[in-house]
């Protein structure tokens, strides 16, 4: 990053300007795979948590599909990464100031999703029944 770039002050997005990569950084983190991943890191934080730990806590998740959401958290600044010269290396990941304040708005959106899960539910069963 150039020192022009640190210095540069804050410009806030703009979601309804198809152009604003505001849109790109929700389509990151609005998946499951993140959510889960910042939550297993926001537990564990200030500790970190090895990639296999994350993998094993993370039902369903391929290494394929973990190892980009983590190579994306990376990438935007919200979780670091360190690897111990080891064989096999030891990859540990923890969450960045950044990606602890996402934890926050995410648990919201977690919440929200397990508490109103049924309703959503009735509301596609009666949606995808034939009309009559």
């Amino acid at each position: 990053m150039t020192s022009q770039a640190k210095d540069a002050p804050a410009v806030r997005g703009d979601l309804f300007d198809p152009a604003c990569p505001t849109r790109r950084l929700l389509d990151r983190i609005g998946t499951k795979w993140t959510s889960m991943v910042v939550k297993v890191l926001a537990q564990a934080a200030p500790e970190e948590v090895r990639f296999a730990e994350l993998l094993r806590r993370m039902p369903g998740v391929s290494q394929k599909m973990l190892s980009a959401t983590l190579r994306s958290l990376v990438r935007d600044g919200l979780a670091e990464r360190r690897v111990e010269p080891s064989v096999p290396p030891a990859v540990h990941y923890r969450l960045t100031p950044l990606g602890l304040s996402l934890d926050t708005v995410l648990a919201a959106v977690r919440d929200w999703a397990e508490e109103h899960m049924a309703e959503v539910d009735r509301a596609n069963a009666l949606a995808e029944r034939p009309e009559r």
